[in-house]
């Protein structure tokens, strides 16, 4: 073999090593670091639109604890479309609100993925009425939701207390969110990571 032809052999294989490790890095980063994700639903309008692409961090997650007002990626609830584990709260079979909102964590999570705003830690009392969040008493400053309007599944009568390693979630869209009112409060080790940064659309980058 000439010179030449293994120089060419040679940088060939120099550069399926670079790829390898460049494409080796980036699943690194997506399993253990950042991972984009795209918002698939109106939950958490007007914040964050269909089909905006946020930016994950996972592993602020594994060093603190979520904070009160936090946009997370978590996995819900395997059954949440069924309903609170605890059939006296949540929302009745007319969809009408009960007397408390859900405030049962179930057991097993869904391999699906949400993307809410952290509004409940572990161990506050949480009332609901007119789509804001009471926490032990003092109202959210929430300017970011959509007003409920009186919505049916806006206000509950009783409140709740958050369990101890588990946290509340709710959309931003409060008339129009399926999220811990109705099917629970979502255990710390369903948690993905924070939301941190827009990038997509271009008129909407920018830190969350």
């Amino acid at each position: 073999m000439t010179k030449t032809k293994k120089s060419i052999a040679g940088s060939v294989v120099e550069l399926v090593v670079i790829v390898a490790a460049a494409l080796g890095l980036a699943l690194a980063i997506q399993a253990f670091v950042v991972k984009p994700y795209r918002i698939p639903s109106g939950s958490m309008l007007p914040t964050l639109r269909i089909n905006q692409r946020v930016l994950v961090n996972r592993l602020g997650n594994d060093f603190s604890s979520p904070h009160l007002g936090e946009i997370v990626v978590f996995h819900p609830p395997r059954n949440f479309d069924g309903g609170c584990a605890d059939q006296n709260e949540g929302v009745d079979s007319d969809g009408a609100a009960d007397t408390k909102p859900c405030g049962v964590a179930q057991t097993d999570r869904s391999a699906e993925t949400f993307i809410k705003r952290v509004v409940g830690l572990p161990g506050d009392r949480i009332r609901i009425t007119d789509g804001h969040v009471y926490r032990d008493g003092v109202r959210e400053s929430d300017p970011y939701i959509v007003p409920c309007g009186g919505g049916g599944s806006c206000s509950f009568s009783g409140s709740i207390t958050v369990p101890t390693g588990d946290y509340y979630m709710m959309g931003d869209n409060r008339p129009d969110s399926e999220d811990s009112r109705f099917w629970g409060p979502v255990p710390r080790a369903w948690i993905i990571g924070k939301a941190f940064f827009t990038y997509w659309p271009p008129t909407r980058i920018g830190f969350l």
